[in-house]
């Protein structure tokens, strides 16, 4: 498989996962603006301005056009709560990365968990992939909790991987899941 990603939509948990929409640009302001997207980020982020968020709305249809990556908005209830992506797809080795980010009144509810433990099944199951990657940087307890509740294992520390979004090299902690892991 390669090429176009059809985008989907993915209901669960109460959840409604969706692509990012041209009129998600302030929701997407506030999650990349967030102090706490900007202090765990990479210098990857795009800029926390108007033009950033719709940099990065537009980047997220691409993706899904160079059937390189699948990014969606989490939603409950008609309102953008965050992202969750399945990026850097590579369908000939069968892998990809996930990532997520949640706003505030999302945080401590569960909504990062519902979201990758749903994106984590869609990818396996109608991806056809075999491994999915997740990196955060050390110390952001609150991510590494959800990849533990997601049953991601822990396989590391990959000494200055990461840059920050302040230009300091960052270590992160690799975990992974496989399609042939326990749920």
């Amino acid at each position: 498989m390669g090429g176009v990603l059809k985008p989907v939509e993915l209901e669960a948990y109460g959840l409604l996962l969706r692509p990012w929409e041209e009129t998600d640009v302030d929701a997407a302001l506030r999650g990349l603006s967030d102090p706490d997207f900007r202090r765990w980020n990479t210098a990857h982020a795009p800029d926390p301005d108007e033009a950033g968020a719709r940099a990065f709305i537009s980047s997220r249809t691409e993706g899904w056009e160079r059937g390189t990556s699948a990014s969606f908005a989490i939603t409950e209830g008609g309102t953008v709560l965050g992202q969750l992506g399945v990026g850097a797809i590579d369908h000939t080795m069968r892998n990809a990365r996930v990532s997520y980010w949640v706003l505030a009144e999302g945080r401590g509810r569960g909504v990062a968990s519902h979201a990758l433990e749903a994106a984590t099944r869609w990818a396996f199951r109608d991806l056809g992939l075999h491994r999915l990657e997740l990196g955060h940087a050390v110390g952001n307890d609150a991510s590494c909790g959800v990849a533990r509740r997601c049953a991601y294992t822990l396989e590391g520390v990959l000494r200055g991987a990461m840059i920050d979004t302040a230009g300091v090299p960052r270590d992160i902690h690799l975990h992974a899941r496989l399609a042939t892991d326990a749920r």
